[in-house]
Parts: C-alpha cells; sequence; structure tokens
C-alpha cells in the first residue's frame, strides 16, 4: 500500500499557504448520550453515581483554576508590555532632549501617557507600541551620537529583553488556553461539566495583519 501523504511526489500548492487564528468561541454541548450515561450509573448503582458526582466537583473546581490560571498569564503579559510603554515614553524624552522628534512620533508616545492599559484590548495595544517604536527607531538611528548615549543604549537594550519576555508570556498563555480548550471537550466528566456551566473554547494569542505583514519583508 503506497504512502497516503508522499512528500516527494505529492500535490504540493507552489504559492505556500498562509494561516490565520479563526476569531470564534465554540460553545460546548452536549447530547442526550451523556445524559443517559449519567442516569444508568445511578441505575447501576448509588455508589458509581455518587463516585461521578464527586468527579464533576473535582472537574467544576480544575476548570476554576485553570481559568485563574489563564487571567494571571493574561496578566503577565499586560505588566511586560506595560513596561514597555514606560521605557518608550522614557526613550522618548531622551531623545526629544538632543533632537526635534517629529510630532507624529511624539503623538505615537503621547497616547499611552494614560497609565493603565485597556482591558480586552491587549493585541491592539502591543501593536500600537510597536509602531510608536517602529518610529521612534529610525530617529535614533540618524544620529549616531545618539546611540551612543548610555541611557538611551540601555533603554534599547531593555526594550529588545522585554519584546523577548512578552513572546515567552504569550506561548505560556497560549499553552494554557489549549489545555482549556482541549479539557473542555474531554467527555465525559469535563465535557459534562464545562456544557453544563455554558463554558466556551479561548481564543489563542493572534499576531496583528501589520505584522504578519512586515515579517514577510526583508530585515538584513
Amino acid at each position: 500500500m503506497p504512502n497516503e501523504l508522499d512528500e516527494v511526489t505529492g500535490p504540493v500548492n507552489s504559492a505556500g499557504r498562509d494561516t490565520h487564528v479563526i476569531e470564534k468561541q465554540i460553545p460546548v454541548k452536549v447530547g442526550w448520550g451523556s445524559t443517559l450515561f449519567e442516569v444508568m450509573l445511578w441505575v447501576l448503582g448509588i455508589l458509581p453515581g455518587v463516585i461521578f458526582l464527586f468527579k464533576k466537583i473535582s472537574a467544576a473546581n480544575y476548570f476554576k483554576q485553570l481559568e485563574q490560571k489563564i487571567q494571571a498569564d493574561a496578566s503577565t503579559i499586560d505588566n511586560y508590555l506595560e513596561q514597555r510603554v514606560r521605557i518608550l515614553q522614557n526613550l522618548a524624552k531622551l531623545v526629544e532632549k538632543a533632537i526635534d522628534l517629529d510630532k507624529d512620533v511624539m503623538k505615537a508616545v503621547a497616547a499611552f501617557r494614560g497609565g493603565r492599559l485597556p482591558e480586552g484590548e491587549r493585541n491592539q495595544v502591543a501593536a500600537q507600541i510597536d509602531g510608536a517604536f517602529g518610529r521612534l527607531f529610525p530617529q535614533v538611528e540618524a544620529y549616531p551620537d545618539l546611540k551612543a548615549h548610555a541611557a538611551i543604549a540601555d533603554a534599547i537594550q531593555q526594550n529588545s529583553y522585554l519584546q523577548k519576555e512578552i513572546t515567552a508570556a504569550r506561548t505560556l498563555y497560549n499553552d494554557t488556553v489549549n489545555q482549556w480548550n482541549t479539557d473542555v471537550f474531554s467527555w465525559p466528566t469535563k465535557m459534562i461539566v464545562a456544557a453544563r456551566a455554558g463554558y466556551t473554547t479561548r481564543i489563542p494569542f493572534t499576531a496583528s495583519a501589520e505584522v504578519k505583514e512586515q515579517a514577510k519583508g526583508v530585515f538584513f
């Protein structure tokens, strides 16, 4: 029998294929079969029914704890984003003292002076911060003396470090979300509990269209 997937002679898409995260939360549902399963446990005896009842209580507690873990992972991303905002503001002030910054650059930085990052807009804020840094760095690159400034060099290094930390935090967040999305469809116990609680799947981190387009460019 030949291989079903043959990477040598099989059909290929020479144009390649881009992938996207689907922005959709899928509700967890169970049918009459699950109800019949629970009824049959009680029919078989009190002990099976009681055991399954305690398993459902354990599953409900598990989901509550996992939900808190997702919140904590999301908060970690927000903390790193907020640190990048502080660095961006400090860097802009340092550069502004040395040269006349473009007004659009200062507008982009001033947009974050409100302090607290808006809830539920994590991806959008991250893209805006990237854009603000993208406008500021060319200003620094145009003046070699600025790059030699110790405080500016330190701010640039901190920004690079935080970008890596944000990537790691997003990976951790996605891992936890993937765990949730897997467990809510784990039949019978967890799926039944998730369906009765009205849970849905969760959407992992997604990069903005602007970032995806930039990633296709030439950097060197």
